[in-house]
C-alpha cells in the first residue's frame, strides 16, 4: 500500500520533543563547576601568555630583533583573541543555542 507524499513529508518533519533541561542527571552542578574551573585556568594562562608576548615584543623592539618583535605581536594578538573567546564562550553558546531552538 502506497503512502501519500504529504504523509511522508509529515513523517520526515516529526518533532521528537527533545529540549535541554537541567535536573535529569546527577552531577550537573559538579560538571558546571569543572567547566567553570577550566575556563578560569584558561583565562589565567592567557594572562601569562599575554605578559610573555608583550615582553618579547618590547625586547625585540628595543634590541632590533625584528623577528622577535613580530612574534611578540602575533602572540599578543592570539592571546587577546583567546581571552575574547574564553570570556564570550557562555554568550556564544547561549546565542547559537537560542538561534538553533528557533529552527522549525
Amino acid at each position: 500500500m502506497s503512502v501519500p507524499l504529504a504523509d511522508r513529508v509529515i513523517q520526515l518533519a516529526y518533532d521528537p520533543g527533545i529540549s535541554p533541561k537541567g535536573g535529569g542527571l546527577p552531577g550537573l552542578s559538579v560538571l558546571k563547576n569543572v567547566v567553570n574551573s577550566i575556563n578560569l585556568f584558561g583565562i589565567i594562562a592567557v594572562v601569562g601568555a599575554l605578559a610573555v608576548s608583550l615582553g618579547v615584543w618590547a625586547w625585540g623592539h628595543h634590541t632590533g630583533g625584528h623577528q622577535a618583535e613580530a612574534n611578540g605581536k602575533k602572540g599578543a594578538v592570539v592571546a587577546a583573541g583567546a581571552a575574547l573567546g574564553l570570556g564570550a564562550a557562555n554568550g556564544i553558546v547561549a546565542f547559537f543555542s537560542g538561534l538553533g531552538s528557533q529552527v522549525q
